[in-house]
């Protein structure tokens, strides 16, 4: 048996990463494995920067033309940061550009969702670090935080991609409930609204949490930490087939399809 050194806190991320394949946990978790950005990841991380910085612009100029006028400098930072990224993704600058007006069309139609003009976020890309009263330790980070005059809060969490059947919400759901317990525990608060942005199709989905809710979330969040603490003391990182591992870059080394992890690394 080998004891695999589990991480010091625990994102919505990589609990969902457990909850869809324990292996995938291991191996984005503990042995770190490298894996390339996929063009649908790095639009919904292009789309993020310009909603966040169109933010910081007074609110009258908050338009949909200027909305636009963010993609290309934005993409512009994302390749400054990896020269090679373009090369990497687009098969010539043809694939490039239908990239980048997909990435406009979801910018614009955020505003078929909101109006900015009318919002002023307390935060955005708030980065949460809380400790729960059992000690579980929690990290993430959260789109955007509104706060009323009156004091109630708004979850707001953007989706690049499109909105699940209600049979298929549950990653989601659990995501931004995941938040929502962050913010009850370090704020004292419970969130009035939990809003999902799915810009892929322009619905809205949101929750009205009550606190029995949160307290039920912060216990199955202990319950997933304490499966992951299971596995880590066993040594034994089960993986889970299911319709997701046809995007998983990790299947040379998946037990399922005929492969072997490496060594786990150790403390």
């Amino acid at each position: 048996m080998t004891t695999a050194p589990l991480p010091t806190a625990l994102s919505p991320s990589r609990a969902s990463d457990f909850l869809q394949c324990p292996l995938l946990f291991r191996f984005r978790t503990i042995d770190r494995l490298p894996e390339a950005p996929s063009a649908a990841a790095l639009r919904g991380t292009l789309v993020h920067a310009c909603l966040e910085r169109l933010y910081e612009l007074p609110s009258q100029t908050r338009t949909p033309r200027t909305a636009l006028s963010l993609v290309d400098p934005q993409w512009e930072k994302l390749r400054a940061r990896d020269p090679e990224l373009q090369e990497r993704l687009f098969d010539g600058e043809e694939a490039l550009q239908e990239w980048l007006e997909s990435a406009r069309t979801l910018v614009k139609r955020y505003f078929d969702l909101e109006n900015p003009e009318q919002l002023e976020p307390r935060e955005r890309e708030m980065r949460l670090e809380v400790s729960l009263p059992t000690g579980l330790r929690l990290r993430g980070y959260v789109d955007r935080l509104d706060v009323a005059p009156s004091g109630q809060i708004r979850v707001v969490d953007y989706k690049t991609g499109k909105s699940p059947h209600p049979r298929f919400e549950d990653k989601a759901k659990f995501q931004i409930f995941f938040y929502a317990v962050m913010i009850w525990r370090d704020l004292g608060v419970v969130p009035a609204r939990l809003q999902l942005i799915y810009l892929g199709d322009g619905s809205v989905r949101w929750y009205d949490p009550t606190e029995a809710e949160l307290a039920a979330a912060e216990s199955e969040i202990a319950d997933i930490w304490a499966r992951i603490e299971a596995a880590g003391r066993a040594g034994v990182w089960e993986p889970k087939r299911s319709k997701l591992c046809g995007w998983c870059e990790h299947q040379a080394l998946c037990p399922e399809f005929g492969g072997t992890p490496p060594p786990l690394p150790t403390a």
